[in-house]
């Protein structure tokens, strides 16, 4: 997450932060829990039923399950989604364009095209 820039409309350094992330349980390990709060980052990270049941069998020593908004969490793949509706179109899946200009182009003309 360190190398992701993310520029400014206007004059200013690039963010270099998010606001929040949404990940898969693939991603609810403690450690990258304890990264994103000490960056300052909100999370929207399943738990593991591994993690449920150790937590529960401990008790009160288990602490309490970490903030989860489901109605974020539906939301999550809406990029993934895009990109696979995308990747239909032969040209782009298969990446013929030589240049990065063409391939932009045709990309734009199929999500134009997905759109409308």
């Amino acid at each position: 997450m360190d190398a992701i820039r993310v520029p400014r409309s206007g004059p200013g350094r690039p963010r270099v932060r998010p606001d929040r992330v949404i990940g898969n349980k693939g991603y609810s390990s403690k450690a990258i829990r304890t990264w994103l709060r000490r960056r300052g980052v909100g999370h929207t990270i399943p738990e593991r039923s591994d993690q449920v049941r150790n937590r529960l069998r401990r008790g009160s020593r288990g602490g309490r399950p970490p903030a989860f908004d489901q109605q974020l969490y539906k939301r999550r793949n809406v990029v993934e989604r895009c990109f696979n509706r995308l990747k239909q179109w032969r040209g782009i899946a298969t990446r013929y364009e030589k240049t990065a200009e063409s391939y932009q182009a045709a990309v734009t003309l199929a999500s134009l095209l997905m759109w409308t």
